[in-house]
């Protein structure tokens, strides 16, 4: 095979796999799902998801987790814990319904919303310097100059860095003497330029809630009130965005299947370059 037709075949087995993040070159054949499947593993799996237990950060009115251990291997010959635990806990998915009575709930998010292109608006060096940053419409018009059109369907991911003050409570909480929690968070503008104008699928942060800290003081969750309210869904407390590309790469977001759930832990998992 020629040197100039291998990326062409690997481009065309990847796009098939997933038409959202781009078509494939005029004419065409669509590869089979066992090629793409090899063009997905030929490249490195990065786990976004942080270990959940007991005494991790999370929201301020939620009871922490317990853990009890109802079978051993020794006793018993096999080995059986129960976990007690919020649906909003650790790495957690957030459906609309978490906000809105009558709609979608877990179980009935469409597993085609599950497999998207991923994008990392990186932001962690502007919330070093301002812990309390949100995302603005120029943080999001020059990603776009470098990598192109915020694709339709996409999983955008703020980046900053927050997770790496993880398994900080009051790290993450940032809290001062006054009572007032510091932490970065999203815009209104920029939330209703990705979901209303470029068509994003969902999207995700670090912090343990979509609303800066300001906001959230004052029990103000109006920012993720609104996506939600928009029939989509949010991640919240991702972890290792500073190992993925802001562009490139693929998001598999997966989560358990609670009738009628209002959240639930949730497994994030990006394929990069």
């Amino acid at each position: 095979m020629s040197a100039w037709i291998r990326p062409l075949v690997a481009y065309a087995c990847l796009a098939a796999a997933l038409p959202a993040v781009a078509d494939p070159p005029p004419g065409a054949k669509p590869a089979s799902l066992t090629a793409a499947l090899a063009v997905l593993k030929s490249h490195r799996f990065v786990d976004l998801t942080h270990p959940f237990a007991p005494g991790i950060p999370h929201w301020k009115g939620a009871p922490d987790e317990t853990v009890k251990t109802l079978y051993t291997v020794e006793k018993d010959g096999f080995h059986i814990e129960q976990f007690c635990h919020v649906g909003q806990w650790g790495t957690h998915v957030d459906p609309p319904a978490h906000f809105h009575a009558g709609m979608r709930s877990v179980d009935q998010i469409d597993p085609a919303e599950m497999l998207m292109p991923l994008v990392v608006l990186d932001v962690h060096q502007k919330v070093a310097k301002d812990p309390d940053y949100v995302l603005t419409l120029d943080d999001v018009r020059a990603w776009e100059k470098r990598h192109g059109r915020i694709p339709k369907g996409a999983f955008v991911a703020m980046r900053t860095d927050w997770s790496k003050r993880w398994p900080d409570d009051a790290a993450l909480a940032n809290r001062d003497a006054q009572g007032v929690y510091h932490y970065p968070g999203w815009s209104k503008e920029v939330l209703k330029l990705l979901y209303e104008e470029r068509g994003i699928t969902a999207s995700g942060h670090e912090t343990t809630d979509t609303d800066p800290g300001l906001a959230t003081t004052k029990d103000d969750y109006s920012l993720e009130s609104y996506i939600l309210e928009q029939n989509h869904y949010q991640i919240e407390l991702l972890a290792n965005l500073d190992q993925v590309p802001e562009a490139g790469g693929v998001v598999i977001v997966s989560f358990p299947k609670p009738k009628d759930g209002s959240g639930f832990p949730a497994r994030v998992i990006a394929i990069v370059p």
